[in-house]
């Protein structure tokens, strides 16, 4: 019987900073889970309800399409009871006193953010601090973890409507970046 089943996840290594919560939301709505992402001191915990072989899938997603610039060094499962969430979120991050979590250096431009930025017909047109998930400043604006714009030095550069969109937008490049 493939009934509802609860699992709590845990996942360290390089895995703040590089896209993994939107990646692990796409993730969770492609095999109809429910529950929850957040990063923390310790990394990133995920919280998830689904069916027994929804939720191995997704365990086995987690560990082989994981973005480019992470890198998982122990994921641990555990069994628990299902909350029966309504949907997949991404909470705020939650900071563990004492806690460990290592930082994604800095990454060059990638060729999309090089694109809008060549653009002049582009809203980020020669903007130069021009990031998305796959690209942009980590270990040198970072101040604190786990890893959240409010823990940077960008968070003294208020969101415009459209950028905030973007970073709202679960199908963004930028969501959560």
């Amino acid at each position: 019987m493939n009934e509802m089943q609860g699992r709590l996840i845990h996942i360290t290594g390089i895995v703040q900073g590089v896209g993994f919560r939107p990646f692990v939301y796409s993730l969770a709505l492609r095999h109809n889970l429910t529950g929850w992402v957040r990063n923390t001191s310790e990394g990133v915990v995920i919280r998830v309800d689904g069916h027994r072989d929804a939720l191995a899938s997704f365990v086995l997603a987690l560990r082989q399409e994981a973005p480019p610039l992470a890198h998982i060094d122990n994921l641990t499962t555990t069994d628990c009871e299902p909350d029966r969430f309504i949907s997949f979120e991404i909470p705020h991050s939650e900071a563990i006193v004492g806690a460990a979590q290592p930082i994604s250096p800095d990454i060059a431009i990638c060729e999309d953010c090089l694109r809008e930025l060549r653009d002049p017909n582009d809203p980020r047109y020669r903007y130069p601090f021009i990031n998305c998930t796959n690209c942009g400043p980590r270990y040198s604006i970072i101040e604190g973890i786990p890893y959240d714009r409010p823990q940077t030095t960008m968070r003294e550069f208020v969101m415009c409507a459209e950028c905030q969109a973007e970073y709202d937008d679960p199908g963004n490049r930028r969501f959560h970046a």
